[in-house]
């Protein structure tokens, strides 16, 4: 289990574990209402047992990982990743999908530690590279992103196709 320094408060420097999650841990479900706080944050309506229940079905069904980062037995954040071909590569490349800290545990390192942790697994799994999107606006995530060496793409669009029917009137 790796384990880093993270700041937990201004002068607080503590050890923090970044553990691998499964629907069996004895965290999950503080991760899992994490993650609900998360989608709260982006506007989605509350459910936590909805939440729990998917997060489980994605780990179960092997089409995301999540990291967490513990202190004191206490989830205090997560980050989740996919791995995807990269056919023209003959290789794997890996996508952050979501990044949390609890608003209490910011500022103090642990989205530094679980973004190391999950550039760490990648290298070891030979991935060709690890991307991440985020808002244009999201000044905090931008900062941490090129901080640990992650570059805007250009030449690249991001189209979306809407498979639910609109909302009526």
């Amino acid at each position: 289990m790796p384990s880093w320094v993270a700041t937990v408060r201004e002068t607080d420097p503590v050890a923090i574990a970044v553990v691998q999650m499964t629907p069996s841990h004895q965290v999950f479900g503080q991760v899992a209402a994490l993650f609900d706080d998360y989608r709260a944050h982006y506007g989605q309506p509350p459910s936590p047992g909805f939440a729990r229940d998917w997060l489980h079905g994605q780990l179960a069904q092997h089409r995301m990982t999540i990291a967490a980062a513990i202190h004191a037995g206490q989830a205090c954040g997560f980050i989740t990743t996919t791995v995807m071909p990269a056919s023209l590569m003959l290789g794997t490349a890996w996508s952050i999908r979501d990044l949390y800290v609890a608003p209490q545990h910011r500022r103090g390192g642990i989205a530094h530690a679980l973004l190391r942790h999950v550039l760490a697994d990648a290298r070891a799994a030979g991935a060709s590279r690890v991307s991440v999107q985020t808002e244009a606006g999201n000044a905090p995530a931008l900062r941490l992103y090129t901080a640990a060496g992650f570059q805007p793409v250009s030449g690249l669009e991001l189209l979306n196709l809407s498979l639910r029917a609109p909302a009526s009137r």
